[in-house]
């Protein structure tokens, strides 16, 4: 063989991995991200049993803002959000599909692309029998607003024009970040898809029926849940029942305890995070929340000054909260975290600080321990392990 193979070889396949193959008993992580500096889908190794990711991605996939990801069940099929940034040339933004291969590595080969006929898809998720993606499109700007894409999925992946669209009218004076429409989350819970709109301060509800491919969703009755005025919700994290949910609501800085019956919610507790008497004054901002793993914990990022990890415990009887640690991010604008696979290690992307910081994380108690790691990843937004 030629000597000069091997070197074309890896210049070949520098995305695919010429920082080293990962050993066969680790996780692959996948991390998305946004701006001018983001270089597009990231694939790092995670080894379970030190806490430690490879300090050089494995793979680097191109692909413009892939702000949001989502994996299918089977960990096959990966769908990303291409979040045009309102500043921006393009009026609509996109969404991509990938297929995840198989073995150790995991790598991703690049499948479709198509346009959601919407500005910002900021989150999007699938539905449980696969058949279609539900995105959210935050719309900075009152025209177009924001909106809701219904895009048709195939068995192999690939991703159909845009099936249906919801658009959302509302206009507020006077108000910076509510002077319209803002969807920030698509999550589903028992046959029912929920929207938050942080513009008009409530949660949508629509009905799913994968048995009718032109218009799966329907208005569902009561069709919507209105929060306290100003409040900004955000993130939606459903409990394995469906039938409790919390809420961050990002303008307040407070968390809401939400039962679901059907397509109905109920307030059942509201949680101040900055308690009585603290000076609140500064940049602060709910951003991600999610139960850990055995949903005896709840985790909430706090952005801006704060740049947070809140934890909660959660009460068996009836969902209320408990605090039990605040602790720093380990970096700035704590914008999405994962747990391990086994929920001993807790991965924060900072997107600010251009990093992703791993802590140790006591399953029993719910405490981060401590700092395991930080590693460079260029303004990360989304962190997802392939299972």
């Amino acid at each position: 063989m030629p000597r000069n193979v091997p070197l074309l070889f890896c210049t070949m396949t520098l995305l695919a991995g010429c920082a080293g193959r990962p050993p066969a008993d680790t996780t692959q992580l996948l991390v998305g991200c946004t701006g001018e500096v983001c270089p597009g889908i990231q694939r790092f190794a995670f080894d379970g049993a030190q806490g430690r990711l490879t300090e050089r991605p494995l793979q680097t996939l191109p692909s413009a803002n892939p702000s949001w990801l989502v994996l299918s069940a089977d960990g096959s099929q990966l769908f990303a959000t291409n979040e045009n940034p309102p500043q921006g040339r393009d009026p609509a933004g996109q969404v991509s599909s990938f297929a995840i291969g198989g073995g150790t590595e995991r790598s991703l080969t690049p499948l479709s692309q198509v346009a959601t006929r919407g500005a910002e898809p900021t989150h999007a998720s699938l539905s449980e029998d696969g058949r279609f993606l539900f995105v959210a499109h935050y719309s900075t700007r009152p025209t177009p607003g924001g909106s809701l894409a219904v895009i048709p999925v195939t068995a192999h992946g690939t991703l159909g024009a845009v099936a249906q669209q919801v658009r959302q009218s509302f206009s507020r004076r006077g108000s910076q970040r509510q002077g319209s429409s803002h969807l920030h989350a698509a999550v589903l819970a028992g046959g029912y898809l929920f929207v938050t709109d942080l513009g008009a301060d409530k949660v949508y509800a629509y009905r799913y029926d994968g048995e009718k491919p032109k218009k799966p969703l329907q208005a569902a009755r009561p069709g919507a849940f209105a929060l306290p005025k100003g409040s900004g919700p955000r993130h939606l994290a459903f409990d394995k029942s469906g039938t409790r949910a919390y809420l961050t609501l990002e303008l307040s800085n407070q968390i809401a305890i939400l039962g679901r019956d059907e397509a109905r919610l109920e307030q059942q507790g509201l949680v101040d995070l900055d308690p009585p008497g603290a000076n609140a004054e500064g940049d602060r901002r709910l951003g991600a929340i999610h139960l850990s793993p055995d949903e005896r914990f709840l985790y909430v990022a706090r952005r801006g000054v704060e740049n947070q990890i809140v934890v909660y415990a959660v009460s068996p009887a009836d969902g209320s909260l408990s605090e039990v640690q605040r602790h720093a991010s380990g970096g700035e604008e704590p914008r999405e975290f994962t747990f391990a696979p086994d929920g001993r290690f807790l991965l924060v992307a900072n997107q600010k600080s251009d990093s992703v910081a791993v802590f140790a994380r006591d399953p029993q108690s719910g405490l981060l321990v401590e700092q395991v790691q930080s590693i460079s990843a260029p303004a990360p937004s989304a962190l997802r392990f392939v299972p």
